[in-house]
């Protein structure tokens, strides 16, 4: 007798449905499984003979023959322990196949049957609703996440004895009802960290405002102390809400990586990834043997945080380039080639010199001559070219460690950040584009309207600082969200003047 019960296959973040025959026949006494699969798919027969045993049931003791198709998908993981050991229940008769071709089912068993949680469980929900599905029986701890999906009916359960009862109608799963986004978003986010605790350090403030308002990257540059770090933990308490859309997409690459937290159902706040220095470039944009999603692309839709960016090996920094260009990622095999979202601001310290005290206003440089370029030159002219901020930190003084009254709340200044994105949103429309950052030149050509004295001001910076037409494009982008903070909108002189100050890096004066 050939059963068929289904089930899921991640490929980067997507999932492809998988049909799984069963093949009970009475002659031979060998267990075969065909279909490309790994070798933790193979030894899930010694997994779901101990299960049943363990409930009373029994393997088939005659030739039984399980295929995983399309055989061209190569299946990896201990996820099709369940539909694997329903299919075989059913083709053996114990219990009723006729139900199994509208559930999809996935789930690791343990020997004594109980159900362990699978990676990408929101994948698998969304593929089973384009598939006409009209249930997906998952772990318990995957229920939640998976139920963020809307018209199919999601059951957890937390046993192989469970999933056996509702197929056999004995006892039907209670469907995982959960709250729809909307309700989630608006729960509040707390932060452990506020722009209020910071003393002085106002244009450090503001740049950080203008890069959370345009989606911008930045570099924060200033000596040890200066308080490069403390600003940049701070940084997520002022970005805008995750919209629903770009909250499921974030959900779906965390589910993927099996970074969600047991019954989480949607992420909520924006990802702030803070990446060691001695990461390798595989661990920063993906893959590995079985191919998996990097730090840039966990920190789809929030912030890749790069402290100490000299440090990090150049051959790392420099496979940044296209993912910021591009805002995806593509891992390419000698089999297959995967896609990872990677739409990331990218916030970035460093010290000026090996010393730290490179045109420090007080301390006195001890680096050799040389060394302060040498030192700058870790990081290659066309990735600094594609951060849009460069923001020189100064220390603080006694003054203003010692002023009494607080300083600006990240309330505040994020509702002044949310009130600019809400304008771009306005503004691009259905352009598949959520902020200036992501502007494409027709758009710039459209949306940046500038007067002659701003046209002048940039001219002559292009000339002076030797600026290259990307760095032009990043100026233009700036100053266009520096006016959205103004609410203004046209781009008039004074917004490009901000904006071209926050390219301090390509000033003669660094390092030369």
């Amino acid at each position: 007798m050939i059963v068929k019960t289904y089930g899921s296959a991640i490929q980067g973040v997507q999932a492809s449905t998988i049909t799984i025959e069963v093949n009970v026949s009475s002659r031979g006494s060998k267990f075969f499984m065909v279909g490309l699969p790994d070798n933790a798919i193979k030894e899930s027969e010694q997994r779901i003979t101990s299960a049943l045993q363990h409930i009373g049931k029994q393997m088939p003791r005659t030739r039984t023959v399980v295929n995983l198709a399309p055989a061209a998908i190569r299946k990896t993981g201990a996820a099709y322990d369940l539909p694997i050991a329903i299919g075989i229940l059913g083709a053996c008769g114990q219990i009723s196949g006729d139900s199994f071709a509208s559930h999809l089912m996935m789930g690791e068993i343990s020997l004594d049957g109980k159900l362990l949680p699978v990676k990408g469980a929101l994948s698998m929900a969304l593929q089973a609703r384009t598939e006409g599905f009209t249930g997906i029986i998952l772990p318990l701890d995957n229920a939640a996440e998976a139920a963020l999906v809307e018209d199919v009916a999601v059951y957890g359960a937390t046993h192989i004895s469970e999933v056996i009862n509702h197929f056999r109608g004995s006892t039907l799963l209670n469907p995982t009802t959960a709250g729809r986004g909307n309700w989630l978003l608006q729960q509040p986010v707390s932060y452990d960290f506020d722009f209020s605790e910071v003393k002085g350090q106002q244009h450090i403030k503001r740049a950080l405002e203008i890069a959370a308002a345009g989606g911008h990257n930045a570099v924060l540059i200033g000596p040890p102390g200066a308080g490069k770090t403390m600003l940049a933990k701070r940084f997520p308490s002022i970005l805008p809400p995750l919209p629903l859309e770009e909250a499921l997409e974030t959900t779906m690459i965390y589910s993927v990586a099996g970074k969600t937290a047991a019954h989480t159902s949607l992420i909520v706040q924006r990802p702030f990834r803070a990446p060691h220095h001695g990461i390798s470039d595989v661990a920063l944009v993906g893959g590995g043997s079985t191919i998996q999603p990097g730090e840039i692309s966990l920190a789809h839709n929030g912030v890749l945080f790069l402290d100490e960016l000299p440090e990090f090996r150049r051959s790392v920094l420099e496979v940044l380039r296209q993912p910021m260009e591009e805002g995806s990622v593509t891992i390419a095999r000698a089999r297959q080639a995967i896609t990872f979202p990677a739409n990331f601001m990218l916030l970035a310290s460093m010290n000026p010199c090996p010393c730290g005290y490179f045109n420090h206003p007080e301390k006195k440089c001890s680096c050799a001559p040389g060394m302060v370029y040498k030192y700058l030159n870790k990081i290659s002219g066309p990735l600094m070219d594609r951060i849009d901020l460069h923001v020189e930190v100064t220390p603080v003084t006694y003054t203003a460690l010692t002023e009494s009254t607080p300083a600006e709340s990240s309330h505040v200044i994020r509702q002044r950040v949310i009130a600019a994105r809400a304008l771009q949103k306005e503004r691009f429309g259905d352009h598949g584009v959520s902020s200036n950052a992501r502007m494409t030149a027709k758009m710039m050509h459209t949306y940046c309207h500038t007067d002659a004295e701003s046209q002048q001001l940039l001219r002559n910076a292009m000339k002076r600082l030797q600026l290259s037409a990307r760095a032009f494009d990043r100026i233009m982008k700036v100053s266009r969200t520096i006016a959205d903070l103004d609410n203004s909108e046209r781009i008039t002189a004074r917004h490009m003047a901000e904006a071209i100050q926050y390219r301090s890096l390509d000033r003669q004066s660094w390092g030369c």
